[in-house]
């Protein structure tokens, strides 16, 4: 392989594994932007994602977990990649809505060390109740088979790359711009970025924000969702993997800045390509190097790369 087709590699690895990143970063810097709420269960909504867009989408065969020993050891709709990845946001949107009533709103107002510990301990039980469910082994997640191998373009074709990655890249892209459009460009969204800056003066003239933030929970966790189904064929799919996305999706947000769209695409993508350099040269300090960028960050701007510094009342 020709060194430019191997730099160009690895950045297209890098733009995939940031897409993931920004997918979950995006919904979790709307939530904590919006709701002042720190959503140590968005994780989850990641791992629920994964799941269901695999058992939508392919037959599985468990061979471990209660499910098999109730004699459910096959199990799945086989739908395809198509219909799941349109049913599985729906699907962790409706779980998302359930959340922001049952969790966020009565911790809303309280400290953030008990919102993080109700958030973090319901991580922990949905991750538990997957793993009694369908055991603790990895399931396969093949990638589709039309996305299979490297695009037939005369350039791209040289590149080691299925074609599943650019879907990834793609489909972030895409709503990325839709949740950018829905912000900014709609009363929706002008009632939402009022609220977060002013939500006593909204609420004085007459508009409830209680919905609006229930819908912004229900589209971050969607995204997560979203984020579940395409990153699931690309990575190992187990009960941990909620947890273990989880701290590289926060550590965007910061380095982001909590609550802008573009801070989450700049800090997914920087995270993104920093890991597919290390992992392909010194893969030992792949992790280390994703805090050492976030501890250079908020040493240099604490409020992020693009967020907004706070003004003292």
């Amino acid at each position: 392989m020709s060194f430019h087709i191997e730099v160009i590699t690895i950045l297209l690895n890098g733009l995939q594994q940031g897409a993931i990143y920004v997918l979950l970063a995006v919904g979790l810097s709307i939530i904590l932007g919006t709701l002042k709420f720190v959503n140590f269960a968005h994780g989850a909504l990641y791992l629920i994602g994964t799941y269901a867009g695999l058992l939508l989408a392919l037959d599985v065969n468990l061979t471990s977990g209660l499910l098999a020993e109730w004699g459910y050891g096959q199990l799945g709709l086989g739908l395809g990649y198509i219909p799941a990845l349109f049913l599985v946001p729906v699907v962790v949107f409706v779980v998302g809505l359930a959340m922001e009533r049952l969790v966020v709103e009565p911790f809303k107002n309280r400290p953030d060390t008990d919102q993080i510990l109700v958030t973090f301990g319901l991580a922990i039980i949905v991750q538990e109740l997957f793993r009694a469910m369908f055991g603790s082994g990895s399931l396969p997640f093949s990638q589709p088979t039309w996305a299979q191998g490297a695009p037939s373009v005369p350039f791209l074709s040289a590149i080691p790359i299925s074609q599943w990655r650019y879907y990834v890249i793609g489909i972030t892209a895409v709503l990325v711009l839709i949740v950018y459009l829905l912000v900014e460009y709609t009363d929706f969204g002008l009632v939402v970025r009022a609220g977060t800056r002013d939500p006593e003066m909204v609420e004085l003239l007459g508009i409830r924000l209680s919905r609006p933030y229930l819908l912004v929970f229900g589209i971050g966790a969607a995204l997560a969702g979203v984020a579940g189904v395409v990153g699931g064929p690309l990575n190992p799919v187990n009960p941990t993997i909620g947890n273990e996305i989880l701290v590289p999706a926060f550590l965007t947000v910061v380095i982001g800045g909590v609550g802008s769209i573009a801070g989450a695409v700049l800090g997914g993508t920087l995270f993104g390509i920093t890991q597919a350099i290390l992992v392909s040269t010194y893969s030992a300090w792949a992790q280390v190097g994703l805090y050492a960028i976030a501890a250079i960050v908020l040493l240099l701007r604490p409020q992020g790369l693009l967020g907004e510094e706070e003004v003292a009342p």
